[in-house]
């Protein structure tokens, strides 16, 4: 009963420090920003610009964590054979090859939403009088 709370709380704090990263980079690149915006940035391209760093954070914590994953059913395939075997599975089940990465890789994303739309706020006036 409790492995799956600590997954959920991993899932959670990971998320959480990802949203908190994205936000400390919005915040460093507040002046950049801002000066995009005076230029004639729309609040779409800022969030394209937030958005896409979070995306590129994403997709390589996806990438290694597929490979970690795929390197450890193949060291422990007699293990994960019986365990799948018990689950009613099959260790090449699609839903569970796509879909753990993918829930976690959604959250994150949805994580980066909240700082990016927070860039789209950022005043032009305001920033360049800054510093």
């Amino acid at each position: 009963m409790t492995k799956p709370r600590v997954g959920l709380f991993g899932l959670i704090l990971a998320s959480v420090g990802l949203a908190g990263v994205t936000a400390y980079s919005v915040a460093r690149r507040a002046r950049e920003i801002g000066i995009r915006m005076a230029l004639g940035a729309r609040r779409a391209d800022v969030l394209r610009l937030v958005m896409s760093e979070g995306a590129v954070l994403v997709a390589v914590g996806t990438i290694f964590g597929v490979g970690g994953a795929w390197a450890g059913m193949r060291t422990l395939s007699g293990v994960m054979a019986e365990v799948a075997r018990v689950a009613g599975s099959s260790t090449s089940d699609s839903l569970l090859i796509f879909g753990a990465p993918g829930m976690p890789a959604l959250l994150a994303m949805a994580a980066c939403y909240l700082p990016a739309r927070k860039s789209m706020r950022i005043d032009p006036a305001i920033t360049l009088r800054q510093e």
